[in-house]
């Protein structure tokens, strides 16, 4: 029978998707055949779910250095004060800001998020008490959720970083900053036009434009020169343009889209007409894509679900499963190896014995072997047990053999949901009672095979329903009901 322990958090999931994108609700219940097999293939812990691991609604992030301009830019683009905005760090929490139906914008803690998985952050808590302990624990000085009544906020969630700049709890909010990159639709990166010296953020530039620039999903990030009202009013602002521009280039960045903004609402006036409106211009012109790409994700976001969907079916049935296989016969081979040091050091004791023991009669037989064996009552025992000993050794083997595999895991892996998975496949198929010679990884049968093909022909049935929606190459459909023309 399938365990449905998660099936609350995916419950209150299709509850939403049935009011705001009734078409994602046939991917819940694939994932659902999805968690079976993970589950049965030790892939997921009791009450997991691989929909966990995906962001449900369009997610679009800020990131930057503090005074870049990421609230400034969040409040203009939702036409609302929601964040607070200055010249230096005003908050240290990353927000995930998402839509209400209520009139007044609230506050809520980073529990909010880290226990449902409708929201990007669930289970952070346990990723921070990775970075050391205790830290998960805190996770509302980590995180919060804000609520937006505008409309812009309809079906989005946009999450504002905190700077990097801060040595304070560096090493988390760079842990969360790499989920939040890994998981986000667009990611915008703004550094502000008016810092003096690009070259003293030479660690921040590294972590958001050579960490990123590389990606297999590079065209998903956004690099924006913000504020740049303030540096069209000093002498030479082409100069600053060109100095970030050459910076950038030093780390990576030498194509792709590099947009110049400022908020409207906050800009400084600047005198020289001319200057102003070419300055405008560019403004408009970069905004007007910027926030383009952000109204588009939430069609992308709808196919990379169902496009996640499919492959996380297929790297269970191509990779999961063989690289399970792989573990399972190094630990066999293990065993094996172990279990016949044991049988060999055994066989040298008896052969000692029975070259070494005594012969008070000459004859051919130890005097103890023949102690042993002259009356049954006496045999039957010293065979129990040394069957029970070989059993004993055998158990040994298997377990010393297990630890050391999982060692080798942990070398192999770095940390994150592939290490543990493997780890808790691993636990799965060394128990006690299950054979080293078994031939296929605990869970995985016709049964397992059956959802994962279900999954994935699911997953085309989602694409092609897609496509009904956004794409119709023949054109709009012909009304049934209309009359036919003659020709």
């Amino acid at each position: 029978m399938e365990n449905h322990d998660h099936a609350p958090d995916l419950k209150n999931l299709e509850e939403q998707l049935r009011r705001e994108n009734p078409l994602l609700v046939d991917a819940v219940a694939s994932f659902r055949k999805l968690d079976f097999v993970g589950r049965r293939l030790g892939l997921l812990h009791k009450g997991g779910s691989f929909a966990s691991r995906i962001a449900w609604w369009p997610l679009v992030a800020v990131l930057g250095p503090f005074s870049a301009g990421k609230s400034t830019f969040i409040n203009s683009y939702l036409g609302q004060s929601l964040q607070h905005t200055g010249t230096h760090a005003v908050d240290d929490k990353f927000t995930v800001i998402c839509h209400t139906t209520e009139p007044v914008s609230r506050v809520l803690p980073g529990v909010a998020l880290d226990a449902d998985l409708r929201f990007p952050f669930y289970k952070m808590s346990q990723e921070l008490e990775k970075v050391e302990a205790g830290e998960g624990g805190r996770i509302d000085a980590y995180l919060q959720l804000k609520t937006c009544p505008g409309e812009r906020a309809r079906g989005l969630i946009l999450i504002d970083s905190p700077g990097f700049d801060a040595d304070a709890q560096r090493t988390a909010t760079l842990r969360i900053t790499d989920y939040i990159m890994d998981l986000s639709d667009l990611v915008l990166v703004l550094f502000d036009a008016n810092r003096p010296e690009p070259g003293a953020m030479r660690d921040t530039l590294h972590h958001l434009v050579a960490g990123t620039v590389n990606r297999k999903d590079s065209s998903k990030f956004l690099y924006v020169l913000n504020r740049m009202d303030v540096t069209a009013r000093e002498d030479n602002p082409e100069e600053v343009v060109g100095a970030w521009q050459r910076s950038l280039a030093q780390h990576g960045l030498t194509a792709g889209k590099f947009y110049r903004v400022y908020s409207p609402e906050a800009a400084l006036p600047i005198e020289d007409e001319a200057l102003a409106r070419r300055f405008a211009a560019k403004r408009d012109k970069d905004l007007g894509e910027i926030h383009g790409r952000m109204a588009q994700v939430r069609v992308e976001r709808a196919y990379r679900i169902v496009g996640a969907l499919e492959k996380m079916a297929r790297e269970i049935e191509d990779q999961f499963v063989p690289r399970i296989r792989e573990l399972v016969a190094r630990w066999r081979s293990g065993v094996l190896r172990l279990d016949a040091l044991f049988a060999g050091l055994f066989a040298a004791a008896c052969a000692a014995g029975f070259f070494l023991g005594g012969r008070s009669d000459g004859g051919f037989w130890p005097d103890w072997l023949s102690w042993l064996f002259a009356e049954s009552w006496r045999a039957w025992p010293a065979a129990a047990l040394a069957l029970a000993g070989a059993g004993f050794a055998h158990f040994k083997a298997r377990k010393w053999a297990c630890g050391r595999l999982r060692r080798a895991i942990s070398r192999e892996n770095p940390p994150g949901p592939m290490r543990e998975s493997l780890e808790r496949a691993l636990e799965k198929n060394t128990v006690w009672w299950r054979s080293i010679f078994a031939s296929e990884p605990a869970g995985w049968g016709n049964a397992s095979r059956r959802r994962i093909r279900e999954a994935i022909a699911g997953a085309e049935t989602l694409v092609q329903a897609l496509n009904d929606r956004y794409a119709q190459p023949s054109g709009p459909r012909p009304d049934p009901s209309a009359t036919p023309t003659s020709l």
